[in-house]
């Protein structure tokens, strides 16, 4: 798909980062360069939880000692179709999000 980046999550499932949601995700100051942690929190989350919501979902964490914004989780929220997954959003956080836990390292 054009003016997507393809990334791969723990199960190396492709998961896609549109250009529109990227630029979404810039909407967050503190997330100006942080795409390469994105990519690393997909392929190595310390947790995974799908919200109650809506449960396909999931919401990827992983903890960084020093953020743009200090120590902080990484979430990264992906929709999970049948024949696809994207990106929807990514943000730093205090705390987990609360959900239904799909997978812990």
């Amino acid at each position: 798909m054009a003016n997507a980046v393809a990334l791969h999550d723990y199960q190396g499932r492709r998961v896609r980062l549109t250009e529109e949601r990227r630029q979404h995700i810039l909407e967050h100051p503190e997330m100006a360069g942080e795409f390469d942690r994105i990519a690393e929190t997909l392929a190595q989350p310390e947790l995974v939880v799908a919200t109650t919501v809506d449960k396909s979902v999931h919401v990827y964490h992983r903890c960084y000692e020093a953020t743009p914004v200090t120590s902080k989780f990484l979430q990264v929220a992906v929709k999970l179709l049948a024949e696809d997954a994207f990106v929807l959003t990514a943000f730093y956080s205090s705390r987990p999000k609360k959900g239904i836990l799909v997978w812990r390292a």
